[in-house]
């Protein structure tokens, strides 16, 4: 058994290569399906990946109050829509709900990003006026899942007294800082003068911005150097015991409606967004596009698996001498069957390979291009190379099973 079928390979792969051309459009027709399937999955899960990353560094116990966004709603008997937006929270009402809300294993910080275009000098050196500068209090870093590779992080001493010390992104250490240690060194922001006293762990873009090229210092500090008027604050609560977590959000967010002096008939003009919340629905975002995937994945895998039928289909038309003769010389119905099939199969295979890394490079250049994390998507692979044997059997039966039923005396006439 085991030598029929090493002979009937080497039949099949020998058939492959004396049709070759008929053999790679064929291989090209399965391709694109698995190609479309994989590279789309593959674009899914690098954006699915980043997005999860970047809301996920929160932490799952975590919850962020701040101003919501542009909302639409109808006043008055004219029926007449009004944009309304959602006052800013300024730093009276932040500094009164962190002053107030006193709940149970929380912590709450406070920030708020004072420019995105600010120039840092060090020395005789200066970036382009591209960092952005947050004014931070000490338990900043904690609640939005930062960490610090080099020196420490902001202590309360520092906020309370506010000192002139900062932390840095990580894309410092690669320009304004290189080669040289970044801890203790004065940069100069505005013309003040801070002492780096961190270095934060790489976070990498989101959307094309870079969450390196930032400078946190003390939040005092940072609104004596940037008065801009209507600075919108945010704060962040950490609850360290998961729990209580639903608990803490219903009591902030009571907190903050007092703070904002709302009566019990008027809607929350502020937002209170929850890190699990995000990730979750992330997540089903991401599902149905996966699943737009799917489907025109398999739309395009079942015009490749109708076209390698067909192909299959002449392949017996022309090969009808073949047949004859080895059927005349004892071929089995099963022999003649199995050949074809496995000729079939090596062909799916083929095609699903070829797919796979035209998906993945695809996928990747994509990914690459539009700052997504690229991650591989195993489960597509593996989907895609069951799919290809599923399309080879489906394919393969049909030409094989007519092979084996042609009549010898009838094979040997054809011409």
């Amino acid at each position: 058994m085991f030598k029929l079928t090493k002979e009937n390979i080497r039949i099949a792969l020998g058939s492959i290569r004396t049709q070759l051309l008929r053999t790679i459009l064929t291989i090209l027709i399965i391709a694109i399906g698995i190609t479309a399937l994989v590279g789309i999955l593959t674009v899914v899960s690098a954006l699915k990946n980043t997005l999860s990353s970047n809301f996920a560094s929160m932490g799952s116990n975590t919850f962020n109050i701040s101003q919501y966004e542009t909302q639409i709603r109808r006043h008055g008997g004219g029926g007449e829509d009004i944009e309304k937006i959602n006052p800013i929270i300024s730093y009276p009402e932040a500094k009164s709900f962190k002053e107030n809300y006193q709940y149970p294993f929380t912590e709450t910080s406070l920030s708020f990003t004072a420019t995105l275009r600010a120039e840092v000098k060090f020395e005789s050196q200066k970036t382009d006026p591209e960092i952005s500068i947050v004014g931070v209090d000490e338990h900043f870093l904690g609640n939005s899942g930062l960490q610090t590779t080099l020196g420490r992080n902001f202590t309360g001493f520092d906020i309370d007294n506010n000192a002139y010390v900062c932390v840095v992104g990580s894309d410092f250490e690669k320009g304004l800082l290189k080669d040289v240690n970044p801890i203790d060194k004065i940069i100069s922001i505005r013309g003040a003068k801070f002492k780096v006293i961190g270095v934060l762990k790489e976070k990498g873009s989101t959307f094309g911005n870079s969450q390196d090229l930032r400078v946190l210092i003390p939040i005092q500090v940072a609104r004596s150097l940037f008065t801009a008027p209507n600075i919108n604050y945010t704060m962040s609560v950490m609850v360290t015991k998961d729990a209580l977590l639903n608990e803490a959000v219903d009591n902030a967010n009571n907190m903050m409606r007092r703070v904002r002096k709302l009566n019990p008939v008027q809607e929350n003009n502020f937002g209170v967004s929850r890190s699990d919340d995000l990730i979750n629905r992330i997540s089903e975002m991401t599902d149905v596009l996966s699943a737009s995937a799917w489907i025109i994945g398999i739309i395009t895998i079942f015009g490749s698996s109708i076209a390698l039928m067909n192909i299959m289909l002449v392949s017996v038309t022309e090969r009808t001498r073949e047949i004859g003769v080895r059927k005349a010389l004892g071929a089995k119905r099963s022999t003649i069957a199995f050949q074809f099939f496995i000729e079939t199969l090596i062909i799916g295979q083929l095609g699903g390979l070829v797919g796979i890394v035209f998906g993945i490079l695809i996928g990747y250049g994509i990914s690459t291009a539009i700052d997504f994390s690229f991650v591989i998507p195993w489960s597509a692979v593996i989907a895609a190379v069951i799919t290809t044997f599923i399309v080879a059997v489906v394919s393969g039966s049909y030409p094989a099973l007519k092979a084996s039923k042609l009549d010898p005396i009838e094979a040997l006439r054809y011409e």
